[in-house]
């Protein structure tokens, strides 16, 4: 089965992407693998204080993916893969793409202005050592645009 990576976190282009790779999803028969990134931490002194940051963004990170989830399975029926995962984002995704042979493609949406956000940055000007082609969907699309496009 075809499987479009999408990356979740509290951003508009996010959940544009997620939606795009939905709809995408749905017309090829694929799936969609939702993936929160937990971003490594400075260390602190005083782990109590440490594991307590960390436990709360795992938390976070767990409730974006789950509400990402309802709302794909609300509006197309998919029931997604989800994945919570701490570290450097662009390796963490490298190494679910190369994990899993079913990923078709990463989709990451990129801010609808300024910088196109720290993904999108990382992979557009990397795109050549990606297995799997890269697409990236404008912040600025509404959701009519989308589903025209998707």
């Amino acid at each position: 089965m075809r499987i479009y990576l999408t990356v979740i976190d509290d951003t508009p282009e996010a959940q544009i992407a997620l939606r795009f790779a939905a709809r995408r999803a749905v017309k090829t028969g694929g799936g969609v693998e939702i993936l929160a990134l937990i971003p490594p931490q400075e260390f602190i002194a005083f782990g109590g204080v440490q594991a307590t940051i960390e436990d709360d963004q795992r938390r976070h990170a767990e409730g974006l993916v789950q509400r990402a989830a309802g709302t794909l399975l609300e509006e197309s029926g998919l029931r997604p893969s989800l994945t919570v995962r701490s570290g450097d984002g662009p390796k963490v995704i490298r190494e679910l793409i190369a994990a899993n042979p079913q990923i078709a493609a990463l989709v990451l949406g990129a801010a609808a202005s300024g910088a196109p956000g720290e993904l999108v940055g990382h992979f557009a000007a990397d795109v050549g050592s990606l297995s799997v082609p890269l697409m990236i969907v404008p912040g600025g699309l509404d959701r009519e645009a989308i589903d025209r496009l998707s």
